[in-house]
């Protein structure tokens, strides 16, 4: 005999039912926007004092529309719980403003509750809200600190965040905010939509975090494929999100850990990842000579290990079903900082002649052959060169964006 629910349960359980029940559809997850978090060094990090009993608040944007939303809070680089008052999310007016619509605030809950403690090295999923989220909306989402945060960032954010001192979490307008452009403890904005779901996993260094792309422009050639995804009704409902981190390398860390280790939590955990970008490897290239010269075996040995990283990455993907897409290395001849000449030069040719051939990755975008000045191949085309002979300007990573094709992700 079925038992009778208590009247007082019955809202609340059709509240916490997803509405894609009531279209007949079975629901599941997604990531509509990332960012890789890690421990921020040097003029990365904050000066001590920074977010402590502050509010923050930081806009992103999904890259496919979605019914409910949640939230993944981080505190990767804890060595202590992160203690979290309380949090919000809201349409923002804009990139470039702290500005929501108030009708459109939503608090967040943990567990049902305001607050938080997450533990150190983890991260923590907000309960769903129903809020419906277009493609590229402008969402912000605040965090109200409990005390002195220890730093898990992405530093190369190339969007503005706004800090208060105190609770400004209803706060519409945060007027007289500070600000800086780092996201702070906000590694991803999950989507919830019909499945099927497909996700685009871009892993790569500064170039796809965007170095030299416009602040609050949102013209990373990451941005342009999710626009150009979104222009398309056939290929809608594919997400993308960006996992660069400027100076990452395949082999060591730099910014950030290598590739090989931040590949699970960055790229095989995202929900419903699909497909992989990977563009890593020049930071590899460019800092085996910067401090001095080594010898012809050191760059065959070098080559032989970023080569040996790419079939890491591929293995370890493909046991999780994701497709991988090689991008090739673009030029780096004429920049100041890893000063390349002809014996790195050989080994950029050699890493991708090895990525362009059959068999290795399920498919190739040629970034080089996009990129590179014909009349001097080892170097960018300078209508596509931000001025360091090394990141791309807007119009290059339009260029980039544009050279992906989308039949990869069919």
């Amino acid at each position: 005999m079925m038992r009778r629910l208590p009247a007082l349960l019955l809202p609340l359980l059709m509240m916490a039912a997803p509405a894609a029940h009531a279209q007949g559809c079975s629901p599941a997850w997604v990531s509509g926007w990332a960012s890789s978090q890690f421990q921020p060094t040097g003029d990365a990090a904050l000066p001590e004092g920074t977010l402590r009993d502050r509010t923050l608040r930081q806009i992103v944007r999904p890259s496919v529309a979605g019914d409910r939303l949640r939230v993944r809070l981080s505190n990767l680089a804890g060595g202590a719980p992160l203690r979290i008052a309380g949090a919000s999310i809201a349409r923002a007016k804009g990139a470039g403003s702290p500005a929501i619509d108030p009708a459109t605030r939503v608090p967040l809950r943990f567990d049902g509750k305001a607050d938080v403690i997450i533990p150190a090295g983890a991260d923590y999923l907000s309960d769903p809200v129903a809020m419906p989220a277009r493609a590229l909306d402008n969402i912000a989402i605040s965090i109200r600190y409990d005390g002195e945060p220890e730093q898990t960032s992405h530093p190369g954010s190339r969007a503005t965040s706004w800090h208060m001192a105190g609770d400004h979490l209803d706060d519409a307008a945060m007027a007289g905010a500070a600000h800086f452009d780092h996201w702070f403890n906000l590694a991803a904005l999950e989507v919830e939509r019909c499945a099927p779901v497909r996700l685009i996993v871009a892993l790569g260094d500064s170039i796809t975090d965007g170095k030299g792309s416009t602040t609050n422009g949102n013209d990373r050639w990451t941005d342009v494929l999710a626009e150009r995804l979104q222009a398309d009704p056939a290929r809608r409902g594919i997400a993308i999100v960006n996992q660069g981190i400027g100076g990452n390398r395949l082999l060591n860390a730099g910014l950030g850990p290598n590739a090989l280790a931040r590949l699970d939590r960055d790229v095989l955990a995202q929900p419903g990842v699909t497909h992989m970008i990977l563009l890593e490897g020049i930071n590899d290239l460019g800092t085996l000579t910067r401090d001095a010269p080594v010898s012809k075996a050191d760059h065959a040995a070098h080559v032989a290990r970023i080569i040996g990283a790419y079939r890491q990455i591929i293995a370890r993907a493909h046991a999780k079903g994701i497709k991988v897409i090689g991008g090739t290395i673009m030029p780096l001849v004429g920049n100041d900082y890893y000063h390349a000449d002809a014996d790195n030069e050989a080994d950029r040719q050699a890493v991708n002649a090895w990525i362009r051939t059959p068999g290795h990755f399920d498919a190739v975008v040629d970034f080089d052959r996009v990129m590179r000045d014909p009349a001097r191949p080892e170097r960018l085309l300078p209508a596509y060169d931000d001025g360091d002979a090394l990141h791309p300007s807007p119009k290059g990573y339009k260029a980039m964006g544009e050279a992906v094709p989308l039949s990869l992700f069919d």
